[in-house]
């Protein structure tokens, strides 16, 4: 029988954004395997001072709650720009790309949804800056 419940420190999780030589940009760190989550997916996602995500994304099922545990920037959904701040919350339907932006205080967010194997994409030129 599996634990009742599991504790993990968000530094604690391996940095994924690193293992895929993303450092410059972010840090990204899933917690659902290091919590033995089945069915809750977690991400501590930190964009550094003055950049953008690496790569923006959509998922065709699931949805996503994101908020702001530090810092502040910009979420671009689509086309449209939403300003972030400290304890913002912002949930982003399925089919709705996304990317966040890091002001020069740079952002930390929390990322909830459910955890649906294969259901992200990587949209490309997402800026077309």
């Amino acid at each position: 029988m599996a634990a009742s419940y599991a504790k993990k420190n968000l530094r604690e999780v391996k940095d994924s954004a690193a293992e895929h030589g993303l450092s410059a940009s972010q840090e990204a760190r899933f917690f659902q395997r290091d919590l033995g989550a089945e069915q809750t997916g977690m991400n501590y996602l930190i964009v550094k001072p003055g950049q953008r995500e690496a790569f923006a994304h959509r998922h065709r099922s699931a949805e996503e709650i994101y908020v702001v545990i530090g810092g502040a920037g910009r979420v671009k959904l689509d086309h449209e720009l939403v300003d972030l701040g400290p304890l913002d919350a912002v949930r982003v339907s399925p089919g709705v790309a996304r990317s966040f932006e890091a002001s020069s205080d740079g952002l930390q967010i929390l990322i909830f949804g459910p955890h649906v194997e294969s259901d992200g994409e990587m949209v490309e030129d997402f800026w077309g800056e």
